[in-house]
């Protein structure tokens, strides 16, 4: 029989350095439960992203995640820009009016944003996978805009192994910086 256990948790604040993305993570492993959540945050309920016995009759033949699933690998890399820290403002957070921070605070002061995301299927994922991210710089160019000066566009690629060294996806993302804030 299965008990109750009470633990009192005292609150622990240990500062990580905060790292930009892409940041690259050596172990993302694939659970099915994870793979199930992500595709219900997203408002995804195909069978084949968390009932293996309709994923059986599929062509990979077993469960695979949404395609936007490997950004959850962020979740693994301690000091993820991106991966809230409890106690402290994230972006989005509503701490900031746009959620980004002042420039006065070590942030971009709302000059950069995010353009693209492709992703490129190589091999199917399934649970029980650990993949390894490993990031590449992209090309990178810019143009002038109309109304946020230049803009300086940044493409970063992040690929994706299995355990057992294959390659299974390619993430694109580009970037843009704007010389100034928008009027």
């Amino acid at each position: 029989m299965l008990g109750t256990v009470s633990v009192k948790l005292s609150p622990v604040r240990v500062k990580r350095p905060r790292k930009d993305p892409p940041v690259a993570t050596d172990h993302f492993p694939i659970e099915a439960g994870h793979i199930m959540l992500f595709a219900r945050s997203i408002g995804d309920d195909n069978p084949i992203y968390h009932d293996a016995d309709a994923a059986t009759g599929t062509e990979p033949g077993h469960v695979i995640p949404p395609p936007t699933f490997v950004q959850a690998s962020a979740q693994f890399t301690d000091g993820y820009v991106l991966r809230p820290v409890v106690g402290e403002p994230w972006f989005g957070s509503g701490k900031e009016p746009t959620g980004v921070k002042r420039e006065s605070s070590g942030g971009s002061g709302g000059t950069g944003f995010h353009a693209e995301q492709h992703y490129e299927y190589h091999a199917p994922i399934q649970p029980g996978d650990v993949l390894k991210a490993v990031d590449k710089p992209g090309n990178s160019w810019s143009r002038e805009g109309r109304r946020g000066g230049t803009l300086k566009f940044n493409e970063s690629i992040t690929e994706y192994y299995n355990q057992d060294g294959v390659l299974v996806v390619t993430a694109r993302s580009v970037g843009v910086q704007t010389s100034r804030v928008v009027e």
